[in-house]
């Protein structure tokens, strides 16, 4: 029954009982209240019922390996679908970031002004990159290791893959990184399918730091868990052992709860003790001393807990790990030159990634400093694509550049130029995800 015919009719009782017993108006103007009240809730109750079978439907659809390749319907996160194999390649534009597959709300619906106060600048040396774009649907990614099991999806109508991280006591995902040096930036696309106000407080995904490669926490390590919960602000915790002794443990206050929704970025700086996180724009973790000193941390890990089986999924993709991440403003004045793959754009676009924003106000803030400076702007591409559709659409990114130095940090256009190479001049292998991720940048020039 509809909300508004159980009030009309809790409304009738009670006003034909109101006519016969005018003495006793009061009394039944509160119960008036109180029976459409009851009514709203009633409705609300079965609207949250109904809501709740049309999401576990949902998530039946979503295929265990071999279950023969059905796409499951769009829902918040997107549905999965492991029954295909379409990577994720247009004019070479596929990026290694977030903005891929947004589910309810896409990385190009915040504007870039944003982001222009986001600090975040990523490392320069590219060490890992996966997109999963080489794996096939329904596979675990040739990239990883684990002590589970998991598997290569797709969500919603996306391509873009991610990797499907089953929850539990002491289970870890492992990525091929090379042994982490004292300075580093990683980024990763978080996604959750089935996630509710019932949501376990529970429920997190960590990022380990650690000393070794095996399926434990270590003697030395360090984490922070991002929260999936809805029905209260749990905020993320962070952790750190050094030499077996846990020396911090807090949890900063931090309601991410519509972000978890919706397929956020986060990105993670460290430089030596230090330990910064990000959620999308939005820095909640600056720690000075985390990480145990020396070069004892070596290993990314990936850990779930307190998710329903079968109920509540959580999925990552774009995992991107990179050397440096210091500060660019020092190289471009001393060297007068940058190349940077920290600077990424919607696939086969030239819409900037709004996170990227960090880059391009350091840059700003090297030509405010030096006042007669000028830069040359130089965009790159991978080879997925043509020659032509490369080379139109690495000017185009070079020029968005240009733009946003303009437009949000008041730069004089004058002092800049944009000029675009195409797949002309690569640096990495255009056959392997983290070649073209090394392919796709932006050069600074000074002039």
């Amino acid at each position: 029954m509809k909300t508004s015919s159980v009030v009309k009719i809790s409304l009738s009782i009670v006003l034909m009982l109101g006519f016969g017993l005018n003495a006793n108006a009061q009394f039944f103007k509160k119960l008036a209240k109180k029976a459409e009240k009851a009514a709203e809730r009633t409705v609300e109750r079965r609207v949250e019922k109904e809501t709740s079978e049309k999401t576990d439907q949902a998530l039946d659809s979503i295929l265990e390996p071999g279950s023969g390749g059905k796409q499951a319907p769009n829902t918040n996160g997107g549905g999965t679908d492991s029954g295909n194999s379409s990577g994720n390649s247009s004019g070479g534009g596929s990026e290694g970031s977030s903005g891929s597959n947004k589910g309810a709300a896409s990385s190009s619906e915040k504007t870039i002004a944003v982001y222009s106060k986001f600090d975040y600048v990523p490392g320069d040396k590219l060490m890992f990159f996966d997109d999963f774009g080489n794996d096939f649907v329904g596979d675990f990614p040739s990239k990883w290791n684990t002590n589970a099991g998991g598997e290569i999806v797709t969500l919603g109508d996306s391509p873009q893959k991610w990797l499907s991280i089953k929850s539990g006591f002491n289970i870890y995902y492992i990525p091929d990184v090379p042994k982490l040096p004292e300075e580093y930036t990683i980024e990763f696309d978080i996604a959750g399918v089935g996630i509710d106000r019932k949501t376990s407080s529970n429920s997190k995904l960590a990022i380990y730091l650690s000393e070794n490669d095996k399926f434990d926490q270590g003697r030395n390590y360090a984490y922070a868990e991002i929260p999936f919960c809805q029905y209260s602000p749990i905020g993320i915790t962070i952790q750190n052992n050094i030499a077996g002794k846990r020396e911090i443990r807090s949890t900063v206050a931090a309601d991410i709860r519509d972000e978890v929704l919706n397929s956020p970025h986060i990105s993670i700086a460290v430089n030596n003790q230090r330990f910064r996180l990000w959620v999308n724009e939005v820095k909640y973790v600056d720690v000075p001393r985390l990480i145990a000193p020396g070069s004892v941390i070596n290993t990314v890990k990936f850990h779930a807990n307190g998710f329903k089986d079968g109920k509540e999924q959580v999925f990552i993709t774009n995992l991107k790990v990179a050397e440096g991440g210091v500060d660019l403003r020092r190289k471009l004045i001393s060297e007068g030159k940058i190349s940077t793959n920290g600077i990424l754009f919607d696939s086969g676009s030239d819409n900037i990634q709004p996170q990227s924003m960090g880059i391009i106000r350091q840059i700003s803030q090297v030509l405010k400093q030096e006042s007669s400076m000028k830069l040359k702007i130089v965009g790159h591409t991978d080879a997925d694509g043509s020659e032509e559709s490369n080379m139109k659409l690495s000017k185009n990114r070079a020029e968005a550049v240009k733009n946003a130095l303009v437009s949000v940090y008041g730069i004089d256009s004058g002092r800049l130029t944009s000029e675009g190479k195409g797949e002309s001049d690569p640096v990495g292998d255009n056959n392997t995800p983290d070649g073209k991720a090394q392919n796709r940048r932006v050069e600074f020039i000074k002039q």
